[in-house]
């Protein structure tokens, strides 16, 4: 039982767990679940406790209960005692103050990664304002490759993102050329299936794969399919360059997805056998969202924001190429308005790169959400600021097959200026030598009718110019 007297009001929480849940900004997935603070007081109450309480209580009191879930296993036995001696002897809000030290940079941080679990750094999380989770994010660098490289600092990368709702080839063609000429690309040109089959995912597969063959375009595909597609998509002898999968921070909730970890392994050894690497053999590609594990009823009654960073701890063991968290898309009843969205998307944000991810966000809504294209601004820019590695690139930000609304090409361009922030190398590079950059290193406004690439596409009759 834990307890504090404040202004003259007793606050107990029966265990960690409820502790961890009260602590938490407040959220509508935490009030769905009934777990959420009852009032701001408790809500301050609870994170007076946590302050308090000496990091290494984590390492003793599982949240979800060890021999019932293979994720707390994983993160349990995973700790690397070294790496977490520099902050062994600390409480969670004297970690807090570590992080913030201007002493305390990139190098620091990476060499401290393996010795955090997901539930330490849930809960300093907790109790960081927005300010100090964009500074302490900031300073984390990490970097990952496979025909580009991802997280490298001054860098933003975006997900080109070309779904269709019929899985025309032509449509997909034609936001690919668009997301290119706007120069998207670089973190990966992936695809959402309307039809989640395998011959669906290895004809897109092959559409993306002889577009980026003809052109010598420095990047990666991947089809957004279930893992076991990917699996069989490989057997079948298909250009797969990243295994993509809904990932969540419990047993059950992964389960839900048709996944464990056992399965995972296996996809990561059949794309690491192809070798299709330039630079690098990250393969893997790993989605999360808070309120997943609540939604599929398999949350152990722990808060949705500690079980997305355990969702990130499942990401950490598999050395992803990328991660992001689908911030908004789960819906109102997870994250009811554009306040919600923010904070939760810069909490995903700090939490994976201290884990050590390279971490992106898709910086969205649900249309029945009480935000809008403004909030997403906002987010946009603080993650832009706190150094996110990648983002999405969505044409108009209106996802027609999906039915949400996320960041457009051009909102990757203003994040990009703004902050002084150019793509990948490699694919810096390729634009240059396609014509695509002015002479500044940004992207030129373009004649489309006498671009190559343009009239490349068009030749094989994906578009009509």
């Amino acid at each position: 039982m834990l307890r504090i007297d404040l202004r003259g009001t007793r606050h107990t929480f029966p265990d960690l767990k409820a502790l961890m849940a009260a602590a938490t900004p407040l959220r509508s997935g935490d009030q769905l679940a009934g777990i959420a603070a009852g009032s701001d007081e408790a809500r301050v109450a609870a994170r007076h406790i946590l302050a308090d309480l000496p990091l290494k209580t984590f390492l003793s009191e599982a949240l979800v209960p060890y021999e019932q879930d293979e994720v707390t296993r994983l993160i349990i036995d995973c700790h690397d005692k070294a790496a977490f001696q520099p902050v062994s002897s600390l409480t969670v809000g004297e970690f807090r103050d570590w992080l913030l030290d201007d002493k305390v940079r990139a190098k620091e941080l990476s060499v401290l990664s393996p010795g955090l679990t997901a539930e330490m750094v849930a809960a300093v999380s907790k109790l960081m304002r927005n300010q100090d989770l964009v500074a302490v994010a900031r300073k984390a660098r990490v970097v990952s490759r496979f025909r580009s490289s991802i997280g490298l600092p001054g860098r933003l990368a975006v997900r080109l993102q070309p779904n269709h709702p019929t899985d025309d080839p032509a449509g997909i063609a034609a936001s690919i050329l668009d997301g290119l000429l706007h120069g998207c690309g670089d973190a990966v040109i992936g695809i959402n299936p309307a039809t989640d089959n395998v011959v669906g995912a290895i004809n897109l597969l092959r559409l993306i794969d002889d577009l980026r063959l003809r052109y010598a375009i420095p990047t990666q595909s991947c089809v957004l399919t279930h893992v076991t597609n990917s699996l069989q998509a490989i057997e079948r002898g298909a250009p797969v360059d990243l295994v993509f999968q809904s990932i969540a921070g419990t047993e059950g909730a992964n389960q839900g997805f048709g996944i464990d970890l056992a399965l995972l392994r296996e996809a990561q050894d059949a794309a690491l056998s192809l070798k299709r690497g330039s630079i690098g053999d990250d393969v893997m590609y790993f989605e999360t969202g808070q309120g997943s594990a609540l939604s599929s009823g398999t949350h152990h009654g722990v808060d949705q924001q500690t079980l997305e960073v355990r969702a990130q701890a499942v990401a950490r063991a598999f050395k992803p190429l990328l991660v992001n968290t689908v911030v908004g898309f789960i819906g109102p009843e997870y994250l009811y308005d554009g306040r919600q969205i923010l904070r939760a998307g810069l909490e995903d944000h700090f939490t994976g790169k201290l884990l050590g991810l390279p971490m992106g966000v898709d910086v969205c809504y649900t249309n029945h959400a009480e935000a809008d294209q403004n909030d997403m601004d906002n987010l946009l820019t603080l993650l832009g600021v706190a150094g996110v590695a990648f983002v999405i690139g969505v044409p108009g930000a209106d996802d027609i097959m999906l039915n949400y609304q996320s960041t457009s090409f051009h909102d990757a361009l203003y994040v990009r200026d703004v902050l002084d922030a150019r793509p990948a190398p490699e694919f810096e590079a390729w634009l240059a030598q396609m014509g695509m950059l002015d002479a500044r290193g940004r992207v030129a406004p373009l004649d489309i009718a006498t671009l190559p690439l343009a009239r490349a596409i068009a030749d094989q009759r994906f578009i009509t110019p």
